[in-house]
């Protein structure tokens, strides 16, 4: 809004503050509807429903939610919404998420997730979509999960796996970095105050949890309040921050086990820049010492790897050192898109950015359904790469110059 507003801009603010004031907000945050099709201990999958007028095609896609962020990060609003994209273009959606995590989840580590609840997912999905394959898609920690349990289980049927605004190199982080001198101090015990902390609380409580992640955009917490008087008529842009205000307000506790391994092997060993991971499996045939070691080379579906150009929690640097550990893939495409670590997924620039470099991706990599009705050969090659294939374009109509494209 201009400094001297012009009639219509006052007009636009004082609907939109009367919306407000009325019906509570002008975001329309109805969630996309669903139905349970399996549940375990914290696990939830489900299927969208598909839009009458546009009937199911294509290989399934799996949203892999990362844990404390709810499932919204996919369907953050009506407009905004991943979720609501897929639908809308006949894709067979599912998501899987864990529920409330609660003091008695204390003990789950992240095996729990890399050797149960995304491997499971995966094959409910698959055999829920008539035994396609899988397009797993995966954002923050949900990418880093779905990444090992690819890599830990080269059998699921996965066509492509797609990691967004995921970590691998912890010392690029920058909220992390300043703190890693003191992260790798060898104290004693007593005096490892983040350590007795989370195992006194059980995990990070989710108050925690929505203080960190607010943490994360400190400045745009503090200029909040002018930005909202700037755009008092910018229905859209109000609209996308009562949608991130619900967001945030719906964080998720990170159970006690889950939370040390995180802290210990991830922000403190930086154990993902290696290329492997050591998962706890004591019950595991071959794993006598009780460990298993995951390599992401095991991977071969092939992968794609989003970057936000103003990640503060995953910036380009922490992310792009994936796609050099990467080197069993059939194909690995790398894209640098607007945005911070939400809004790279579902902001507004994002229908119009990676959503289109996903919806490309996707279409590359699906298995098309002939049209007599008979089953896709499963061994069938993907159809031949374009001239604009992911990655492959210098001058992206969003002006990604940093993406790439690696065989």
């Amino acid at each position: 809004m201009d400094l001297l507003p012009k009639p219509d801009q006052v007009v636009s603010a004082t609907g939109n503050v009367a919306h407000k004031l009325l019906y509570g907000g002008l975001a329309d945050l109805r969630p996309m509807p669903r139905v349970l099709i399996d549940d375990g201990q914290l696990r939830e999958v489900y299927h969208y429903r598909p839009d009458p007028a546009v009937p199911e095609t294509g290989d399934p896609v799996l949203l892999v939610t990362p844990l404390a962020a709810p499932s919204s990060c996919f369907d953050l609003r009506r407009g905004c919404s991943l979720v609501e994209h897929f639908v809308a273009q006949g894709r067979p959606t599912y998501l899987v998420e864990y529920g409330q995590v609660s003091f008695r989840d204390r003990n789950l580590g992240m095996e729990h997730w890399i050797s149960e609840v995304v491997p499971t997912a995966i094959r409910e999905v698959a055999a829920h979509a008539g035994g396609r394959s899988v397009h797993v898609v995966g954002w923050s920690l949900g990418g880093i999960f779905a990444a090992l349990t690819v890599a830990h289980d080269p059998a699921l049927p996965v066509a492509s796996l797609t990691v967004l605004g995921s970590p691998f190199d912890l010392s690029k982080v920058p909220l992390i970095a300043p703190l890693r001198p003191l992260l790798n101090l060898n104290l004693p015990p007593q005096l490892r105050a983040v350590t007795r902390a989370y195992q006194t609380l059980g995990g990070a409580p989710r108050p925690l949890v929505r203080w960190a992640f607010q943490l994360t955009a400190f400045q745009k917490l503090v200029t909040k309040p002018l930005a909202l008087v700037q755009h008092l008529d910018d229905t859209e842009f109000l609209a996308q921050v009562e949608a991130v205000d619900d967001f945030t307000a719906n964080m998720i506790a990170y159970p006690g086990r889950s939370f040390g391994q995180l802290y210990h092997r991830m922000y403190r060993g930086n154990a993902l820049l290696s290329g492997t991971f050591e998962l706890d499996t004591p019950d595991a045939p071959g794993s006598p010492d009780g460990t298993t070691t995951i390599h992401l080379s095991e991977i071969s579906c092939p992968v794609l790897v989003f970057a936000g150009a103003t990640d503060g929690i995953a910036p380009v640097s922490a992310v792009r050192p994936l796609t050099e550990l990467l080197t069993g893939a059939r194909e690995v495409g790398f894209e640098v898109v607007p945005g911070g670590h939400l809004g790279m997924l579902t902001g507004r620039a994002a229908r119009t950015t990676t959503w289109v470099a996903l919806d490309e991706w996707l279409d590359r990599w699906s298995t098309p359904r002939p049209l007599d009705g008979s089953e896709p050969d499963p061994d069938a090659p993907p159809s031949a790469p374009r001239a604009d294939r992911i990655g492959s374009n210098r001058t992206r109509r969003y002006g990604s110059a940093a993406s790439r494209a690696f065989g």
